[in-house]
């Protein structure tokens, strides 16, 4: 077991909750499932996160952390008064290392983003990626623009997820730039 003053638990504990969903899907997750991965005591798990919403909740808001801060680390170099090819082409390119890299914490991170269908409490931690990633967008382009733009990344990242079809950056980044116009 861990050590009684454990500082990182509470991480190890949505670590080991990313790895249940990831290998058992949302069903498998319990706190008793979550402590024995994370080798904590089972007290642990609910002194962190009394519900399990709580604990998707803290795991779907690290998700979308990880992929607003690579969007708007990857927007930062982009001029903001070029809202064109630059920004579609490193949107598109983003979204490429996230669904072309470790695929299966992408599946993860879509699974724990569409759980929000039926677990209203996960509902504002999906819109807060939507927001983050428009918040990136507002110095590039309008808010009706950049909420088109999140949409087709959505789409995009769903159908390339759902239907295992590759990945194709020049077709994402054709269509980003026709929403940026």
């Amino acid at each position: 077991m861990a050590r009684r003053y454990d500082p990182e638990r509470r991480q190890r504990i949505i670590d080991a909750a990313f790895r249940i969903v990831g290998r058992d899907g949302i069903a498998g997750l319990s706190h008793r499932t979550v402590a024995a991965e994370a080798d904590v005591p089972l007290g642990s798990t609910t002194y962190h996160f009394a519900s399990l919403d709580e604990l998707l909740i803290a795991a779907l808001r690290q998700a979308n952390e990880n992929f607003a801060t690579a969007v708007r680390g990857t927007l930062a170099s982009t001029a903001p008064t070029a809202p064109g090819p630059g920004v579609a082409a490193e949107l598109a390119r983003v979204m490429g290392h996230w669904l072309t890299g470790e695929r299966a914490r992408a599946e993860l991170e879509c699974e724990l983003y569409l759980a929000a269908l039926r677990r209203p409490a996960l509902r504002p931690v999906a819109a807060e990626w939507t927001q983050w990633v428009m918040d990136a967008l507002s110095r590039h382009t309008d808010v009706v623009t950049a909420r088109a733009l999140v949409a087709m990344m959505d789409g995009i990242c769903l159908q390339v997820l759902l239907t295992d079809t590759a990945y194709d950056e020049e077709y994402a980044r054709e269509m980003l730039a026709r929403i940026l116009g």
